[in-house]
Order: C-alpha cells, then sequence, then structure tokens
C-alpha cells in the first residue's frame, strides 16, 4: 500500500486522530502504524520517529509511491509529510476528486481558515483539557469552565465558529458534506464529550453527528480497546477508569 500513517496512542493522540479520521472517512487507503508514546530520551518511540526525520512527533504521513521524488527519504523508502494540516493539503494534492476539501472555492477558504486557526489556536482548551477519549470527567469540566476564563473564551470561539459554518452551508458537517475541517476539529469533540463541557444545542448535535461518523466511531472504539494508562498522560487521574 502506497500511504502510510504513522500515529500515537489513539485514547491520547488528537495529532494522530486528524488525518486517520479524514482517510478513513473519505475511504483512502492506508496502512497504520501505530507507536506506543514513550517521549524518554532513547526510547523506542523516539527512535522509530527519528527515522522518518521531520519534526520528530506523529502523525506522520510516507507516500511509498513517491520514493524517488525530491526530499524523499531513503531511510523509509518513501517520501515523508509531518503536521497534520500539511497531510490534508497534500492527500487534497494527490486525491483531488476525494472531499478532503470542498469543491467551490470560497468555500474551500472558510474551512481552510477554520481548519488553521485549530490548527494554532485554542491552547487553553488543549492544556487543561486534553483528548482522553476513555476518561469521563464532567467534574474536572465543571471546574475548569469554573476557573479558567481563557477555556470559557475558547469554548466560546468554538461555538461561534460551528454554528456559523454549519448555518450558512446547511449541514450535517460544518461546509456540508465531511471535510478536513471536521477532521480538525474531531479531537475537540472527543474533549467536550470527556469534560461535558456545556453546549448549545447546535454544537451538542454536531457533537453528536462526528462521535457517529464511521471513522470517528472507528478510531474511538480503538482507543477504548487499547488498554494502556500512560500516567504522563493524565493529569486527573491515577489509575484508568473501569
Amino acid at each position: 500500500m502506497a500511504l502510510q500513517l504513522i500515529i500515537g496512542n489513539k485514547n491520547y493522540s488528537s495529532w494522530s486522530m486528524r488525518p486517520w479520521v479524514l482517510m478513513r472517512q473519505l475511504g483512502l487507503p492506508f496502512a497504520e502504524t501505530k507507536l506506543r508514546f514513550d517521549f524518554k530520551a532513547g526510547s523506542a518511540y523516539r527512535q522509530a520517529v527519528a527515522r522518518y526525520g521531520g519534526s520528530g512527533l506523529v502523525p506522520i504521513l510516507v507516500d511509498t509511491a513517491q520514493a524517488g521524488a525530491p526530499g524523499g527519504n531513503v531511510d523509509v523508502g518513501g517520501l515523508v509529510v509531518w503536521d497534520s494540516l500539511a497531510i490534508a493539503e497534500y492527500l487534497h494534492e494527490q486525491f483531488p476528486q476525494a472531499g478532503v476539501w470542498p469543491a467551490d472555492c470560497s468555500v474551500r477558504a472558510q474551512a481552510r481558515c477554520l481548519a488553521a486557526e485549530m490548527h494554532s489556536g485554542f491552547g487553553a482548551l488543549r492544556q487543561h483539557c486534553p483528548m482522553n477519549i476513555e476518561a469521563a470527567l464532567p467534574e474536572i469540566g465543571a471546574r475548569v469552565m469554573a476557573e479558567q476564563p481563557a477555556v470559557r473564551a475558547d469554548l466560546a470561539r468554538i461555538e461561534a465558529a460551528w454554528a456559523g459554518a454549519l448555518q450558512a452551508h446547511g449541514g450535517p458537517f460544518l461546509f456540508g458534506a465531511f471535510s478536513a475541517a471536521d477532521a480538525m476539529f474531531a479531537p475537540v469533540c472527543m474533549r467536550l464529550r470527556t469534560y461535558a463541557l456545556p453546549l448549545a444545542p447546535i454544537s451538542q448535535a454536531y457533537v453528536q453527528r462526528i462521535a457517529a461518523t464511521p471513522a470517528v466511531a472507528a478510531w474511538m472504539a480503538d482507543a477504548l480497546a487499547e488498554q494502556d494508562f500512560l500516567d504522563f498522560e493524565e493529569p486527573y487521574r491515577t489509575l484508568r477508569g473501569p
């Protein structure tokens, strides 16, 4: 298979989730390689990721059909693309009819704006509500909302962006059909579920639709099946839930 996607733990790795669900939902064939998170110097994870070059982070897409392309990585036998947003753009170029981005130019620009905003923003939500699909932490969510005004601001902006896109384009996803914009926000939906953050009805319905898409549902099922508790990813728990 020409495309290989290297990811981290599905329960925790929000950035890995984005290209995985995008490719799965759009029916783009790929092979998955999952590396167990271990960020200590010299760990098996660090050694494996280092082979691919780039930022040393996941996700990483390897296109073996482009092994001879300029910049191809001879060690892994393909062209290496790192960073979730760069992967989405590469997939759009390789599969322009797949629906990675909306077909209309102006709508596509709006979708890219929201995806880029997600890519670079909402740091408070990420910090205080890290992705943890298996966990149920409503009491933490309530405390964070009460104590962290920056999280409240992030959530307000997310809801406003979602409502604007859904109302402008008629749903069911942000720009009509499922696209990279929805994939970029899929981990946000996981956070909102885990921490039970308060949402307007239009946002709650969107979160439910995202969770019900076949690709996201498959990722969630794999995350629940991992049974891998990583204490450094768990600021709020010392044990995995029942």
